[in-house]
């Protein structure tokens, strides 16, 4: 991997699908890391994982995986210890974590589950690892004033790329999509720069992109809840491991 061009070496193409969208309540369905690039051979590492809580339905519609399918899968502790000795092997020979939103939401998701699973130590190491290339935030660094979505599926749509299994949204299409979406904006705008250089660029560029909408938040009469950090989201006030989801408080599905 060249130190200038970080997206035509190797990457390490990341993504969970889950029981929900909040990163510290809900829990890991299913994950992908997909190597490609550079001189090696693609390898794509997955896990099917059994979240020991019910998966919102509206979460079943976006990857389709069911209660029933999740129950058949292996042990969640397990699970988390594999994806994250996987990834911090992989970045500590400098091959970058690539995923669409992989700081504030995939990253953190793994370091809440391995804090939920007593391993804290491994949960350190995550909050440090570098480097990461988040292609939302990315995106945003480099086209600031585009209208519009920047979900994955539309911001692939902006940049020509059709999605493989675009109607399942499988933690392994949404992980190689990602690693496609990194190199077509750096190609498209000839953008050349080192992993490491590019995930403190990143740092920076995260939070100015929350500062400039905590502003917005407060123009409209709403708290500045923004996180400044990135890629590893902090933990909401009163957070513990044990608690579920709000809707599932009460018992709700």
């Amino acid at each position: 991997m060249t130190m200038s061009n970080w997206h035509t070496g190797r990457l390490a193409c990341f993504d969970f699908e889950t029981s929900g969208i909040d990163a510290f309540r809900d829990r890991a369905v299913t994950a992908a890391i997909v190597e490609v690039g550079g001189s090696g051979a693609p390898r794509t590492s997955e896990w099917l994982i059994n979240p020991g809580i019910p998966i919102h339905p509206e979460a079943t519609r976006v990857h389709g995986i069911t209660d029933q399918q999740a129950a058949g899968g292996v042990d969640p502790a397990g699970a988390m210890h594999e994806i994250a000795t996987h990834l911090l092997e992989l970045t500590s020979h400098g091959i970058p974590v690539v995923g669409h939103n992989v700081g504030g939401y995939d990253l953190t998701m793994l370091w809440a589950e391995l804090v939920r699973h007593g391993m804290d130590d491994l949960a350190e190491r995550v909050s440090r690892i570098r480097p990461v290339v988040d292609t939302m935030v990315l995106d945003k660094m480099l086209d600031p004033y585009r209208k519009g979505s920047r979900r994955l599926i539309d911001t692939c749509r902006h940049y020509g790329i059709e999605l493989a299994d675009a109607d399942a949204h499988g933690a392994r299409a949404d992980a190689l999509a990602a690693g496609r979406l990194g190199w077509a904006i750096c190609h498209r705008r000839g953008y050349s720069i080192g992993a490491q250089d590019l995930h403190d660029d990143l740092v920076k560029a995260k939070r100015a992109q929350a500062e400039s909408f905590g502003k917005y938040l407060l123009k409209q009469g709403k708290p500045d809840d923004v996180a400044r950090e990135w890629p590893i989201q902090p933990a909401p006030p009163g957070w513990s491991p044990e608690q579920l989801p709000a809707a599932r408080e009460d018992g709700a599905a």
